[in-house]
């Protein structure tokens, strides 16, 4: 039974406005992931071009490869993306990130996440704000 005051179509817009964000912001999530790992394989130092090659992208639920940097293998969460390099054949990405004591440092993957993050965070932002408007106009 519909109430007269709009009490339930309140409701109901709620709801929609707090479970309408989700698909979304995991399609932000991805497209700012997959931009990151252009830039970082673009910084990236071109050797053998394994170690670009190691830099990848794994959606939610999906697990990382193992090796990986940083962090090594793990599953992302149901809303989460992660941007990892390496794996069981490049074991190195943190010594060329860093150097060593022989070799100079040759950073590439936090740079691109410094130079991109405000950006990045625009586009989810954006995504969600969106999703929650659509969703409380029901479109």
């Amino acid at each position: 039974m519909a109430s007269k005051d709009g009490l339930g179509d309140l409701m109901k817009a709620f709801d929609r406005a707090k479970n309408a964000p989700r698909d979304r912001i995991n399609a932000a999530l991805l497209a700012s992931a997959n931009e990151l790992a252009d830039v970082q394989r673009h910084l990236a130092p071109e050797d053998t071009g394994a170690l670009k090659e190691s830099i990848t992208v794994t959606g939610p639920g999906k697990a990382t490869p193992p090796f990986s940097q940083p962090g090594g293998e793990r599953v992302a969460g149901e809303h989460q993306v992660i941007v990892t390099v390496g794996d069981h054949t490049v074991r190195y990405p943190h010594l060329v990130e860093y150097g060593t004591s022989d070799t100079e440092a040759q950073p590439y993957f936090w740079p691109a996440l410094r130079l991109l993050r405000k950006k990045l965070q625009q586009r989810i932002d954006r995504a969600g704000r969106k999703a929650v408007r659509d969703a409380w106009n029901n479109k």
